[in-house]
């Protein structure tokens, strides 16, 4: 995580603040953290991502969120923002905002050079206390390259990986396919 930049807070002192800011923070144990802006690769890919996964899930029971809606979680505490959500069936939030969701079943984020590593360890440790979620994808912006956790029945999270850009991203957990070239339109990689 970045420094952090209000220390010991509850979380509903930072929820007060994210209420009242166009700046986005995350929250864990008391700290407050602020987020960086995105490359315009980093937004390309997003809105790549969250254009297919519109279309693919019309009519469906799933809705996809980008970039703001912000994801609580519970048992680690961690208040966050990933890049993509989607959530399948009734999502559940922790208030009455509607603001904080709480069960994901797909969570993706683009790698950025400053968040590569947290997105890679800890923020994926956090997310796997999620009962709800069912698969991280992780995507590259500097070069073709997708990497898809998938959860098995035995809790066990299953790796696969890709570089071919004539490929077809499989998420299981929503029934859709995703043309890797669709991820990386207009993307200059």
């Amino acid at each position: 995580m970045r420094p952090a930049v209000h220390c010991r807070c509850t979380a509903e002192e930072y929820l007060a603040l994210e209420r009242s800011t166009e700046q986005r923070h995350e929250f864990l144990a008391g700290e407050v953290f602020a987020m960086g802006g995105a490359s315009e690769r980093h937004t390309l890919i997003v809105a790549n991502v969250v254009g297919e996964l519109r279309q693919m899930l019309k009519g469906r029971p799933c809705k996809t969120y980008p970039t703001d809606m912000r994801v609580r979680v519970a048992p680690s505490g961690l208040y966050t923002y990933p890049d993509i959500v989607v959530v399948c069936g009734v999502a559940r939030f922790d208030d009455e905002q509607r603001d904080t969701l709480l069960n994901p079943t797909l969570l993706i984020e683009v790698l950025s050079p400053s968040t590569e590593s947290y997105d890679r360890g800890d923020k994926f440790e956090h997310y796997r206390k999620l009962d709800s979620l069912l698969e991280y994808v992780l995507i590259a912006q500097d070069r073709v390259h997708v990497e898809q956790f998938v959860r098995q029945a035995d809790d066990q999270w299953l790796l696969s990986e890709s570089d071919d850009r004539a490929a077809l991203l499989r998420l299981p957990s929503i029934e859709v396919a995703l043309p890797v070239a669709e991820l990386y339109d207009k993307v200059d990689v």
